[in-house]
């Protein structure tokens, strides 16, 4: 695919910041590993073989009369009992981390939080659980839901600032008085109370947040539509009575999209920072879920495990530091100062 060449100035301007094109491509590294997280660390095998058959445990859930056991509920793999009953017909290949968010290691020998260990890498939280573990699961559910927030606040900011800009006038009036109520409710202590009213989820959470977060973009969308309203090209358009939907869509808004996506890395930033403080303060994602905020609180709860904490303000540390490298990156590539500069 060929790059038009105002594209390709701006692909060129985006690799010139090394910074930001490096730390695009480690986030995405550790992005498509959280992704299949369920083959880098899980509490079932990727794949076994028991006498010439192929099962895959991570995909389907097999019952331990499978494998010559006794029960018809699902297989425990890490039970000696299974795992000797598919050796001795067969065998299994793990995924480097042998435990899954929610698993608990029955087998530590030190009192849980226990240090690092060859077992459990980053050591385990005070129920047991892999840190690593919750930590690879939790860095997808916070990227995920930053990714989902940001791009359904961003497609409703756009809409209503590309409104407001283009029809001015009272719809304009009325609209920036709402976003001005709306803008100054106190958006932590509302999420609270619905959360603590409504039962938290992904789902909930995301609608939750979706009402305060699309108002990001509002104000540099209008900005652009009310310059271009304006514009030869536009009054043109105009008078040869081309449909306000086409002029608004097809011909102002490539425009104003140009300040909407220098933005969006910073606002993706946010969308995690939020998720992470509401799950620090249990407002969050449902009890026992794997989330860099819970991961946070446990380091606060636990102070004599200096591991939890050193790891959780790292995550977060490297996380939202990639995404600021990156947002700076995409805001030098659409700035017409330095792409048209050489």
């Amino acid at each position: 695919m060929t790059l038009s060449p105002i594209a390709a100035r701006r692909w060129h301007q985006f690799r010139r910041n090394s910074r930001g094109f490096f730390a695009l491509w480690i986030f995405l590294a550790l992005f498509v590993i959280s992704l299949v997280a369920e083959l880098v660390a899980n509490d079932k095998p990727i794949f076994l073989s028991y006498r010439d058959d192929v099962y895959f445990p991570v995909f389907k859930s097999y019952p331990e009369t499978t494998f010559g056991g006794e029960f018809a509920t699902e297989a425990d793999y890490r039970d000696p009992y299974v795992a000797d009953l598919i050796q001795a017909d067969g065998f299994m290949v793990w995924p480097p981390i042998r435990y899954s968010y929610d698993t608990i290691n029955y087998h530590l020998t030190t009192p849980s939080p226990s240090p690092p260990s060859g077992t459990n890498w980053l050591g385990t939280d005070d129920q047991g659980r892999d840190v690593l573990a919750r930590l690879i699961y939790g860095f997808r559910i916070s990227v995920l839901f930053g990714l989902t927030l940001t791009l359904l606040g961003s497609l409703i900011g756009v809409t209503v600032g590309a409104m407001e800009g283009y029809f001015g006038g009272w719809f304009d009036l009325l609209s920036q008085r709402f976003i001005e109520i709306w803008s100054g409710m106190p958006v932590l202590f509302l999420l609270i109370i619905m959360s603590s009213i409504i039962t938290p989820s992904f789902t909930s959470l995301l609608l939750i947040m979706l009402l305060f977060s699309w108002m990001t973009l509002v104000d540099v969308v209008r900005a652009e539509f009310l310059k271009a309203r304006n514009l030869d090209y536009i009054r043109a358009a105009q008078a040869l009575g081309v449909s306000t939907p086409r002029i608004m869509f097809r011909h102002a808004l490539p425009n104003a999209m140009v300040a909407a996506l220098s933005m969006m890395p910073f606002v993706l930033t946010g969308s995690v920072a939020t998720l992470t403080s509401l799950d620090f303060l249990g407002f969050g994602m449902p009890p026992g879920s794997a989330s860099l905020g819970e991961l946070l609180a446990q380091g606060k709860n636990n102070l004599q495990a200096p591991w939890l904490g050193i790891t959780a303000f790292f995550s977060l540390a490297v996380l939202l530091s990639l995404l600021t490298f990156v947002g700076e990156a995409v805001r030098d590539a659409f700035d017409p100062r330095k792409i048209f500069r050489e």
